[in-house]
């Protein structure tokens, strides 16, 4: 894959293989009348209405209603007309009469364009990772390693190596996003100047807000926000208050407040004009360079030390939502990662299985005239402590989840595969069962015992989640991010005496559940259990070549034995039911193609696949 062309093309397969799964996984088209062949590698479509139907050349269907796509698409009517369609365009206005809704023009328009925008930086990416790949090839080469993860553990300390997997991890994006790349609004220059994928590097702006004009929420042991930054940001702190002493300011009487430069330029300048006029905001101030990482406003500080990571809005349209960082995320982050960590020390992490990036301290802008809450959304910032996540002695390597997907410089195989065969030689079957029965294990096992025990849901999908592996290349423990979202059911919680006050704003959804556990549960599964443990499962049977489901076994297996181990502290009607809908029940997840073909106009349609621990 050299010139551009060849990377398009590759990209707008890529694109076409993510409409298809998404259209049938989200019933907009009827799965059922998807014909397939007795060899069950390709098949038919009738078209609704038209005398005409697709052809798909390489198609399977594979566990819980997952249609991929390796082949041509092909129209074939009935006068004899044979067109393949290689464009998402021609493929939705094909479709589009066949789809279970009708669609605004708009509506279709948005979704085409959005995803030629993410098929077109999806093809740059690939393009810039020939180059970073190739630089760490030879890098690994040089010093006679070939282990793309054992080159990592012995030339870099365990925060670098974790950003850079993360950073370079940054490629293929959620597997039911059909514009996991889009980025309206931002040229060519700028997606490769601010996106982890292509290794950036963004300053930010440490800025000055009024203290009286702010809301903060912080964990307990954070005495005072000044106290805080000067302890963690020394250098940043002497210069920020030197500029503001220049002016003849108090430091007391305002707060640093980190603005990505991006933002700074683009948003904040002119959407807080007033705010500057009124010598509420000072936007000028020192700089700190900064990795983006996977979430792309989560920032990592360029420092020695291990800084907290840095969270901020960042006005991009991205997978369906201009990225803001609302008044529920700066204060439900801080009073969950509190309960969380309670529950860990009274658990011993659930057997030293599960860790945490805690959200110690949030602050947002909240102008103390108005009392506003909604400007702050972008004008905000959440810290998480970094520290006891990478400074280790147990010789393990945090992974985040998405990163085990990407393809290795030289191989090109995914690299989880360099974690399952190191001694170098390709995997067979048991091997590749033993790794996933472990690795199923170390998410199913906590995931599983601090919701039943506490109610609370982790959202451990591919993005949230880093797994702690060993030496040895097997999954020794979780560490998740990423909470000011986070749902919890509270009469679960209260029981066991913990509390955790919801933050209550109008037109905003809440996180903490009192009637029905069903939102909670649908984020667990959704989460870790769809688009992470049965992602893996697909990756690993398609990369091994096995043609059957045994990974759904080991994973049916390890769910009843998460269950099993927390049986006997819940109520046995709540283990029943929770049991039926994580092993048998369909399961519930976000129709994402569907809401943007809707414009969100709703952000709460679901739809449930086929259960593919049931079967099994």
């Amino acid at each position: 894959m050299d010139d551009f062309k060849t990377l398009i093309a590759y990209s707008r397969k890529n694109a076409m293989r993510r409409l298809i799964r998404c259209l049938f996984a989200e019933n907009i088209l009827d799965r059922s009348s998807l014909i397939f062949s007795a060899e069950g590698n390709q098949a038919t479509y009738p078209l609704k209405d038209a005398r005409a139907h697709l052809f798909f050349s390489d198609i399977a269907k594979g566990p819980a209603d997952t249609v991929v796509n390796d082949g041509d698409v092909v129209l074939l009517t009935d006068e004899g007309v044979r067109q393949v369609i290689t464009r998402h365009q021609d493929l939705l206005d094909v479709l589009r009469d066949s789809f279970d809704f009708e669609p605004t023009d708009e509506g279709v328009a948005g979704l085409k364009a959005d995803m030629e925008n993410s098929l077109t930086n999806d093809a740059h990416a690939r393009q810039h990772r020939q180059q970073w790949n190739a630089r760490m090839e030879q890098a690994a080469r040089d010093q006679g390693v070939n282990s793309f993860t054992d080159y990592l553990r012995q030339h870099a300390n365990t925060k670098d190596a974790a950003i850079l997997l993360d950073q370079w991890g940054s490629l293929e994006g959620h597997p039911y996003y059909p514009t996991w790349k889009s980025r309206p609004g931002l040229t060519d220059a700028e997606v490769e100047q601010l996106s982890p994928e292509f290794n950036a590097q963004v300053p930010l702006r440490i800025a000055s807000l009024r203290a009286e004009h702010s809301k903060s929420e912080s964990m307990p042991h954070v005495t005072g926000y000044h106290e805080w930054f000067a302890s963690h940001f020394p250098a940043q702190w002497e210069q920020w208050k030197a500029s503001l002493n220049g002016k003849g300011l108090d430091e007391t009487q305002w707060l640093p407040l980190p603005i990505h430069a991006w933002h700074l330029q683009a948003y904040v300048l002119e959407t807080f004009a007033a705010e500057i006029e009124e010598g509420i905001l000072i936007t000028d101030g020192p700089d700190i360079q900064t990795l983006p990482t996977m979430s792309y406003r989560t920032m990592m500080p360029v420092l020695d030390d291990c800084a907290p990571l840095i969270k901020l809005p960042i006005a991009v349209w991205m997978t369906s939502e201009l990225r803001s960082l609302q008044a529920k995320s700066i204060h439900m982050g801080p009073r969950i990662s509190t309960v969380i960590t309670r529950i860990l020390a009274a658990e011993n992490g659930f057997d030293q299985r599960l860790e945490i990036f805690p959200e110690e301290i949030g602050v947002r802008y909240r102008n103390a005239v108005t009392q506003d809450d909604h400007p702050g959304r972008h004008l905000s910032v959440v810290y998480r402590a970094s520290k006891p996540a990478f400074e280790r002695n147990d010789h393990c390597l945090p992974i985040t989840v998405a990163s085990l997907f990407t393809r290795l410089p030289g191989s090109g195989r995914p690299l989880f595969t360099d974690l399952i065969e190191r001694d170098g030689a390709r995997a067979n079957a048991e091997q590749v069962e033993s790794w996933f029965r472990e690795y199923a294990k170390v998410v199913t096992h906590p995931v599983v015992a601090i919701y039943l025990l506490y109610g609370i849901g982790l959202e451990a999908h591919q993005q949230n989640t880093m797994v702690l592996f060993s030496p040895d290349g097997k999954a020794r423990s979780l560490l998740i991010r990423d909470f000011g979202d986070g749902r919890t059911y509270a009469p679960l919680l209260e029981a066991r005496g913990y509390t955790l006050h919801p933050h209550v704003q109008p037109g905003i959804l809440p996180t903490v559940f009192s009637g029905d556990i069903e939102p909670v549960r649908m984020f667990v599964l959704d989460a870790a259990f769809l688009t992470h443990l049965h992602e893996m499962a697909l990756w690993l049977t398609r990369e091994y070549g096995f043609n059957n489901r045994r990974l759904w076994e080991v994973l049916r297996e390890q769910t009843d034995l998460a269950f099993a181990a927390v049986r006997d502290r819940v109520s046995p009607d709540l283990w029943e039911v929770e049991h039926q809908a994580f092993v048998e029940d369909p399961w519930p997840t976000r129709s994402l193609l569907r809401m943007h073909l809707m414009q969100y106009s709703n952000y709460r349609l679901q739809h449930t696949l086929t259960n593919p621990l049931a079967s099994v």
